[in-house]
């Protein structure tokens, strides 16, 4: 029997014959590395506004920045020791609640789509449920304040079935304010995060569902062992995108439905570091609030990312 003939490798080019191979794509790539620059890099020199006293005056951003008095961790020890129990409190409970109902509820809605076999009663759907997403949260918010107020239908239905007795006053009472948000982000994002399943869901093979109507499945039966699996590695990679994001509960909805009656269950971290930052004038302790946040949200997206690698095979990078 005649040996296989060794599989030899080409040379690999010199990393400068290459780059300059490939010179004129990254002359295409060149406009939007500099926007990336920037746009996103070159702000984050602000980063060291956290760890200065920073006061600004007319004598230029970058002198003020470069001069001012290092103060090493003190905004972060003052965040710690003061309200950063009740803020992470506010933030943990609105972002938890928030994934409990709006990370199931696309999946559920591009597995119920798929299996809708009427184009009309579809396509309305889809499109009922893509719209709030392009509504801004100005116009959301007073959708909700005005469903929600005291003369508002929710408590009229409400008294109408004799549930409670005088209207609920939903916005004057904090118990309320995490479950209003958390249904609020659910309501606004669902039907746009179900176009991404809805995109694995198209590229399973449909020899599959053939084969298991063969062998006597049901539907039920084909969503749990066919279309479920099949888009797990999707599933996972939002995830892992929510995970990162828990910490960014929104800004403008609690902005905007807030009140200083609910302050204590409102304010979260992104809404605490601008009234610090921007309308106190506290910018370097915004700054050391805004930087915390950041930290902790691409740790947990690391880890995030590693248990789901572990478990699953499927990572983001």
């Amino acid at each position: 029997m005649a040996k296989s003939a060794a599989i030899v490798k080409p040379p690999k080019k010199a990393l400068k014959k290459r780059l300059w191979d490939q010179r004129y794509l990254f002359l295409l790539m060149l406009p939007a590395l500099i926007w990336v620059i920037i746009i996103c890099y070159a702000p984050m020199t602000g980063l060291y506004m956290a760890f200065t006293n920073y006061r600004p005056s007319q004598n230029g951003y970058w002198y003020d920045l470069l001069n001012a008095p290092f103060v090493g961790f003190e905004w972060f020890e003052y965040f710690f020791q003061n309200d950063f129990k009740m803020i992470m409190r506010n933030t943990l409970a609105t972002s938890l609640l928030t994934l409990l109902f709006s990370f199931p509820a696309p999946i559920l809605t591009a597995v119920f789509l798929n299996e809708v076999k009427n184009m009309r009663v579809k396509k309305f759907v889809q499109t009922a449920s893509y719209l709030p997403y392009f509504i801004s949260w100005v116009i959301a918010s007073n959708i909700f304040l005005t469903f929600l107020s005291g003369g508002g239908v929710v408590n009229n239905l409400l008294m109408g079935l004799h549930i409670i007795d005088e209207p609920v006053l939903f916005f004057q009472n904090g118990k309320y304010f995490w479950w209003i948000i958390a249904f609020a982000n659910t309501w606004k994002g669902m039907g746009y995060n179900a176009i991404i399943y809805l995109a694995a869901i198209s590229g399973i093979d449909q020899e599959q569902y053939e084969a298991a109507e063969v062998d006597g499945a049901n539907r039920v039966q084909k969503i749990w062992h066919i279309t479920l699996p099949a888009i797990r590695g999707t599933i996972c990679i939002m995830l892992i995108l929510a995970v990162g994001g828990i910490l960014t509960t929104g800004f403008e909805q609690q902005l905007l439905m807030g009140n200083n009656a609910i302050l204590n269950y409102s304010d979260v971290l992104d809404t605490y570091s601008y009234r610090y930052g921007l309308a106190k004038g506290m910018y370097s302790y915004g700054t050391a609030v805004g930087m915390f946040k950041s930290v902790v949200s691409f740790i947990l997206v690391m880890c995030a990312n590693k248990i789901t690698a572990k478990l699953n095979d499927t990572a983001l990078f």
